[in-house]
């Protein structure tokens, strides 16, 4: 056997003649038969092969793990939750997150608050603030370690600051008891106690004198003369204390009269040009051996500086201590502060006694089962009698334990106003307020309640259901529309698409706010307005990738081999090229649900959001002022938006690569 072949020489080719023998040639299969082999390897679908793909992709498969337990918990939770969100409950206002019980130390409900001022009397944090049934584990400060130099309540002792600013003239100020109509005799006593040098910190105390004014009566006119006045100390730096009975002083000054009538105790406190100077005086006591003088007598007494200067004139002329010239405050009062834990779920749900049930509530419990009281009985009687009232309220029994709220009823009241009878249980009526409210057992808000008193989790949740219901729909609607019209512009191409795309540019051109607004305006704010709104122009962004991507794979080779064959253009667009392109488009596409989201609390922030239903950005909105006080609020639906907007994106590229028919058959 011959062949011929050509080989390169010398600038040319050269044909050669190879000669090849009949045993150069043998079958190296000769003694083999050959078969089919059975493929070892299961048949797939499409769609197999893309969970195939996508369950490679770890980061996607969280994503998709995550926001698979966001949609189950947005659809079962407002579902499964006890808490009503539909009404308003003041009572149950801001409480603190809580899944352990109260006591565990963390997330109890509870709240650890300090520097409280602290009620010596009842031996609780201020009960303006605090309700004393929520407190426990009180720990105070030690007495005499704190002070304050306002006015307080819950203060006590101090000194009164009579002070005068820096003056080029000598002039005097004054700090006297503004009282009336009482009488001093030689039968009492004065004690005044000033602050000495030590005491007085950094201030500086001045020249002062300490008088008393009285009201002399002419027995002539049969009235009082112009108030006279009867120095005690004068003029001096001596602060040491005074200790003086009246009659010694009242025979010191030549006084002859029995009394003094319409007494004044003050004191006077020169300024100096050296600079401004103070008087502390911390005791002003008037007494006498009778005691019911003596309560005339504290009119004009300043047993404890705090309690005296919190007496304000009433209009009434009940003596108080002013000042003349010169300015009068509390100085070192002392006061103590508490640090607690303290439970609101207490508060608000726990027991309270001494409470007042109207006959609608009695009614209700006894129509539904929960209680009995032999009422009719009682109400028939014209003249009820003791033993009749008696009689009703043994009467009364509990006949469902899990949800009565009354426990125990000591007195009913029964009035009759213009012809209409109203009754109610009074006295001592022990409740149990979670029932009252609807519950079997006290409830446990995970992440606390809002300013509405609303369970913040199923508020939450229940809000992120209508914003993906809505954004599904608003999803469904541009997606479908948008791949048409993105398919039939990028496969004809030409005029049809420069028709689209002008029309889609026109469209595109009115910001998407502006035609929201428009839409709410004109056809308000319900949740069907919101899904035309966001439909009209939500479409675009998968219409234009759409037709970049028919526009790349439409004038490939098998796309041409296809057509040849005679496929139709339906068959075209829909079985060679979109299946080619989806995964970009499904990439870019999923994103749009979460975008929704993102718009829609974009619009609750300027009050255009969904009215009547708890929304995602409703929630967001009506909870962004409570940021620095209550972070919880804000905080929680923020993490779980988040976490969705993460989700989204990782689920989506894991649907980029598993729809992507190139990577059919990949590892």
């Amino acid at each position: 056997m011959k062949k011929s072949d050509f080989t390169y020489e010398n600038d040319r080719h050269v044909l050669q003649t190879i000669e090849i023998d009949d045993s150069d040639l043998k079958f190296v299969q000769n003694d083999t038969k050959i078969k089919d082999t059975v493929l070892k390897t299961k048949p797939t679908t499409f769609f197999k092969d893309a969970f195939r793909r996508f369950r490679k992709n770890k980061s996607s498969v969280v994503g998709g793990i995550i926001l698979g337990v966001l949609l189950l918990f947005a659809f079962l939770l407002p579902l499964t939750l006890p808490a009503d969100i539909t009404d308003v409950s003041p009572s149950e206002t801001m409480l603190r997150p809580k899944l352990f019980n109260t006591g565990t130390g963390f997330w109890d409900g509870t709240e650890r608050i300090d520097n409280i001022t602290y009620d010596p009397v009842t031996k609780l944090p201020d009960p303006d603030s605090y309700d004393s049934r929520g407190v426990s584990d009180i720990t105070t400060t030690k007495k005499g370690e704190n002070f304050t130099d306002a006015v307080n309540k819950y203060a006590y002792g101090g000194y009164m600051r009579l002070w005068m600013n820096q003056s080029d003239t000598e002039s005097v100020g004054s700090l006297y008891s503004d009282s009336f109509n009482i009488y001093l005799t030689n039968e009492h006593h004065l004690v005044i106690k000033f602050a000495n040098t030590g005491e007085s910190g950094d201030f500086t105390l001045g020249e002062f004198q300490v008088y008393l004014s009285y009201m002399d009566y002419n027995p002539e006119t049969f009235l009082y003369d112009i108030p006279k006045t009867i120095v005690i100390q004068d003029y001096s730096t001596d602060y040491s204390n005074l200790d003086l009975d009246f009659n010694a002083l009242l025979t010191s000054k030549g006084f002859s009269g029995s009394y003094l009538a319409g007494a004044q105790l003050g004191f006077h406190l020169k300024s100096s040009p050296d600079g401004m100077k103070n008087l502390l005086v911390e005791k002003v006591i008037i007494d006498s051996s009778d005691e019911t003088e003596n309560e005339k007598l504290a009119k004009i007494s300043c047993e404890d500086a705090n309690a005296s200067l919190s007496i304000s004139n009433d209009g009434e002329n009940v003596g108080f201590w002013t000042s003349l010239n010169s300015t009068v405050n509390l100085y070192h009062a002392n006061i103590r502060f508490c640090s607690f834990t303290y439970d609101e779920y207490e508060v608000v749900y726990g027991e309270k006694d001494n409470f007042k049930f109207g006959g609608s509530l009695i009614d209700k419990y006894v129509s539904r089962g929960w209680m009995n009281i032999d009422l009719d009985t009682y109400m028939s009687k014209e003249n009820p009698t003791a033993e009749d009232l008696s009689n009703l309220i043994d009467s009364f029994e509990i006949l469902d334990d899990t949800y009565c709220p009354v426990r125990t009823v000591e007195n009913f009241s029964v009035s009759h106003v213009m012809g209409v009878t109203t009754y109610s249980i009074v006295g001592k009526v022990s409740l149990y307020r979670y029932m009252d409210k609807g519950y079997t057992r006290p409830p446990r808000y995970l992440f606390g309640s809002d300013a509405s008193g609303k369970d913040l989790l199923k508020v939450t949740f229940s809000g992120l259901r209508t914003s993906l219901i809505l954004g599904i729909i608003t999803f469904v609607v541009c997606f479908t529309f948008g791949l048409i019209w993105g398919s039939v512009s990028g496969y004809f191409g030409g005029t049809t698409d420069i028709v689209m795309e002008r029309f889609k540019e026109v469209l595109g051109g009115v910001p998407w706010i502006v035609v929201m607004t428009l839409c709410i305006i004109n056809l308000g704010t319900s949740f069907q307005v919101f899904v035309l709104a966001l439909c009209l122009t939500g479409w675009m962004s998968t219409a234009g990738i759409t037709r970049t991507q028919f526009y790349r794979f439409k004038r490939r080779e098998y796309v041409l081999a296809a057509r040849t064959l005679g496929a139709s253009d339906g068959r075209l667009i829909y079985r060679h090229i979109l299946p080619n392109a989806m995964g970009t488009i499904i990439t870019s596409s999923v994103l749009m649900i979460p975008a929704v989201i993102f718009s829609e609390a974009t619009l609750a922030y300027l009050n255009l959001g969904l009215q009547g239903l708890d929304s995602f950005g409703v929630t967001l909105s009506e909870n962004q002022k409570f940021i620095s006080s209550y972070p919880m609020l804000i905080a929680f639906p923020s993490v779980i938006m988040a976490l969705l907007m993460i989700s989204f994106n990782l689920f989506g590229n894991g649907l980029r690569d598993a729809f992507n028919p190139s990577l059919k058959g990949s590892d």
